[in-house]
């Protein structure tokens, strides 16, 4: 996707941007939250201040020549961003780069006692553990009775809005979203999805999961459920390889979460101890390659990955993050097709997003001038309004 006056890479060089806000005020808060949330010890809290002094008035400086991933990240524009400001380079390679500084401050990776330590797990394990999951849980059981049909897409829109997830469990507002002036649900290809899944029962779905917590276990009921009544005959979900973006889920957050269901009652207990069964006997795999938690969009993915995704029947692609690196992180015109940006993805594709960042494509442009008219740029990070675009 070569760079266009129409369609600029995004940077967070100017103040007063949602992407300048997230450099200069979510990161430094972040650092505080980690900093605070663990007994590190004395290193590593210098560690978190340099960084902090760093990311928001320093250059960027390169990982140790011993670092693990060295080599990697030289191929991902390490060398290449070197002694620039954080600012001045795209904002989606700096933001991945926050993460990974985030994590050699903290000793994530060193030999040691902190080895291996996920600096967001007590946050995450907070919010799995919330009485508020105990409610979504729970709405399941309005479900059991309804069509099957009903019930996927219940969990369709559920896995859509992540811990807003109780809005798609409780379908008694069905209807409301057609009489709003401006519909929260922005571009909706939903009935393009089902088809994709082909031959009932044989077919594969990959699904690139986001955050972990109240966001993932939603993910993980309709891969339950899509499982359990044959419209798939196995799952892929591709996970982060290490702490990301805060809340990324890893394959820990996974196993934290089918617990959390395998001990609920009622029907949130029967998708666990299904989710359980898959994973055993090999329905459900996860992967979690390391180009996941890298800085580049995915039209730059290695082979192997590409063919993981070829391979499937549908690719769902959940989450904000993973909308950026799919479409390509750039200011493009809302209006621009999404067919159109993701041609090079090989194979059948789907995202489920909530937007909380500027890049879209795909709307309609009656839906962009009314969200225009009624809410300014506020629609595009603001988490309220949500799509679901499918390329086949």
């Amino acid at each position: 996707m070569p760079d266009t006056p129409t369609a600029p890479v995004i940077l967070a060089d100017e103040p007063g941007t949602f992407p300048h806000s997230v450099l200069a005020e979510r990161h430094p808060a972040i650092i505080r939250q980690v900093r605070d949330t663990l007994p590190y010890g004395p290193g590593q809290r210098r560690a978190l201040d340099a960084l902090l002094a760093e990311c928001t008035g320093g250059v960027i400086d390169p990982l140790p020549a011993d670092a693990h991933d060295h080599e990697r990240w030289r191929t991902w524009g390490m060398d290449a961003y070197a002694g620039r400001s954080w600012y001045d380079v795209p904002w989606l390679w700096s933001e991945s780069w926050f993460y990974r500084r985030l994590l050699h401050a903290v000793d994530y990776f060193a030999p040691g006692p902190w080895q291996g330590i996920d600096p967001f797990r007590p946050s995450k394990r907070a919010e799995l553990d919330s009485p508020a999951t105990d409610e979504e849980l729970a709405a399941l059981d309005d479900l059991a009775g309804r069509p099957e049909e009903e019930q996927a897409r219940a969990l369709l829109h559920g896995s859509l809005w992540g811990n807003r997830a109780d809005l798609g469990f409780r379908l008694s507002a069905e209807g409301a979203e057609e009489a709003a002036a401006v519909p929260a649900l922005v571009a909706d290809d939903s009935e393009r999805l089902w088809p994709l899944l082909g031959a009932p029962g044989t077919g594969t779905l990959c699904l690139v999961a986001d955050n972990a917590g109240r966001e993932l276990v939603p993910d993980l009921l309709l891969v339950a459920h899509l499982l359990a009544h044959g419209r798939i005959g196995r799952a892929v979900l591709h996970v982060k390889p290490h702490p990301y973006y805060v809340s990324d889920a890893t394959t820990a957050d996974v196993v934290d979460a089918v617990r959390r269901l395998t001990a609920a009652e009622g029907a949130a207990g029967e998708y666990g101890r299904g989710l359980w069964a898959a994973l055993r006997d090999g329905r459900l795999a996860l992967r979690a390659h390391p180009f996941s938690c890298s800085p580049l969009p995915y039209a730059e993915m290695p082979d192997d990955l590409r063919a993981d995704f070829a391979a499937a029947a549908v690719t769902v692609v959940k989450g904000d993050l993973n909308y950026r690196r799919l479409v390509g992180d750039r200011y493009w015109p809302p209006t621009t097709p999404f067919a159109g940006v993701t041609g090079y993805f090989p194979g059948p594709v789907a995202a489920l997003r909530t937007l909380k960042s500027d890049v879209i494509t795909g709307l309609a442009p009656a839906t962009e001038a009314a969200l225009v008219a009624a809410e300014g740029q506020r629609w595009r990070t603001g988490g309220t309004h949500a799509l679901i675009q499918v390329r086949t």
